[in-house]
């Protein structure tokens, strides 16, 4: 029998990569193609032209090898109203427009304090705006929604990973009634299927699978699949995501979970990470430093690095700050001690975790700016207690592709 492939699709702020693997997770295909920056407007909406994202597709249409499955995932909570074949009425509103802020309150007073529709950004504000601006709006889709329907999907199909922060109830699998007291179009939102359903399939043509959203792509891209798999992402700041068998809500640190089949990705996120570092030392001098550390004596300092004022996860602290007195004066003990500090944070924020449901770590996967910092990683370890497991790959395309091709092999079992 001859290989299948399968096609991921990341769509990301300032561009969309394609992966194609193999049924043994090899890539056979990788390509990148730019997308023009986000428009920033006066009244803090943030818009990009879906018809760019559409050209950028096309390009990586035209090197694609043939595929037997695909699957998208967007930047989660990136919004548009189109009309009823699918036709955008305007530009999108991306994830970080704040523009709908006003609503927030509003929403705020009828939404459960679990639900992923609160915020100043919250795509839910930005449809209340959207539909009366557009009152001949037949759908609301999401940027992944879009681009399925280009690759041959149906338009009107979401999935429960990019429906979180309309509003949806993962648990009960429903949009909420909670939603008409603030006179939401119900016709406007889309049916909603489990990440990687089957929501096209037609002879000739790949097999149309649900996506997800950028982030769970990205766990998903680590190898990361089994309850009590977590992945860490050192960035600028500090996220922690955890596979769990029950869903994990904490309102007040922030935590929610995206359901996953029959399993939840648990996650929160810190204001500790690598902007706390930057505060004191520059990237190269990291690295230089790096190399004197000794992970396996501890400095003794129990820091909370934090770049400004303010936490949210693993405590919720909005006046908590970061001011070392007692800096050592050696600088190397001094980063040593700030890695420390963030791998205590860490370790805290799984601790966090498992405190409102969810299970040991089994393995932990780590990506961003910093994973590759084996002194650091062996800092981590010893603070968690737990060996690093290598990520198969940091791109979240590769975890659509997974996706893609797990959907793909249910469908045909």
């Amino acid at each position: 029998m001859a290989d299948r492939h399968f096609l991921g699709i990341d769509c990301g702020t300032s561009g969309m990569r394609a992966v194609v693997i193999d049924d043994d997770g090899r890539i056979v295909f990788d390509a990148k193609e730019n997308i023009p920056a986000s428009r920033l407007h006066d009244d803090a909406r943030v818009t990009q032209d879906p018809h760019d994202w559409e050209r950028a597709l096309l390009r990586l249409l035209d090197a694609l090898p043939a595929v037997d499955a695909l699957a998208v995932d967007g930047t989660s909570g990136t919004l548009l109203l189109t009309d009823e074949a699918g036709e955008p009425l305007g530009p999108a509103r991306m994830y970080d427009d704040r523009g709908s802020a006003a609503h927030a309150g509003r929403i705020g007073k009828v939404a459960p304090p679990e639900c992923g529709a609160h915020g100043a950004a919250s795509p839910l504000a930005r449809l209340l705006d959207a539909q009366r601006e557009y009152p001949r709006a037949a759908r609301a889709m999401f940027q992944a929604d879009w681009l399925a329907m280009k690759l041959g999907a149906p338009p009107g199909i979401s999935d429960e990973n990019n429906v979180l922060k309309l509003g949806y109830d993962p648990v009960r699998r429903e949009w909420p009634s909670w939603m008409d007291d603030l006179g939401v179009r119900r016709d406007l939102l889309p049916r909603v299927a489990a990440p990687g359903a089957v929501i096209s399939s037609e002879p000739g043509k790949p097999m149309v699978l649900a996506g997800t959203t950028d982030g769970c792509a990205s766990f998903l891209a680590t190898g990361a699949d089994q309850v009590g798999d977590a992945v860490t992402a050192l960035g600028s700041t500090l996220t922690l995501k955890l596979m769990s068998d029950k869903p994990v809500f904490a309102p007040e640190l922030g935590v929610y979970s995206h359901r996953m089949g029959d399993r939840w990705l648990a996650g929160g996120a810190s204001n500790s990470g690598g902007k706390a570092l930057l505060r004191f030392f520059t990237a190269p001098e990291m690295e230089k430093l790096s190399g004197q550390l000794h992970p396996g004596r501890p400095t003794g300092m129990r820091w909370h690095p934090l770049a400004g004022t303010g936490e949210r996860f693993p405590v919720q602290d909005d006046a908590l700050t970061f001011e070392p007195a007692d800096r050592p004066a050696d600088d190397a003990m001094f980063l040593q001690a700030l890695f420390e500090g963030i791998a205590d944070v860490e370790a805290r924020g799984y601790e966090a975790l498992r405190s409102h449901g969810a299970p040991e770590l089994r393995s932990l996967r780590t990506v961003g700016g910093g994973a590759g910092n084996r002194a650091w990683q062996t800092i981590r370890e010893n603070r968690l207690g737990i060996g690093m497991t290598e990520a198969l790959s940091v791109e979240a395309a590769y975890g659509t592709a997974r996706l893609a091709r797990q959907g793909y092999h249910d469908a045909t079992r």
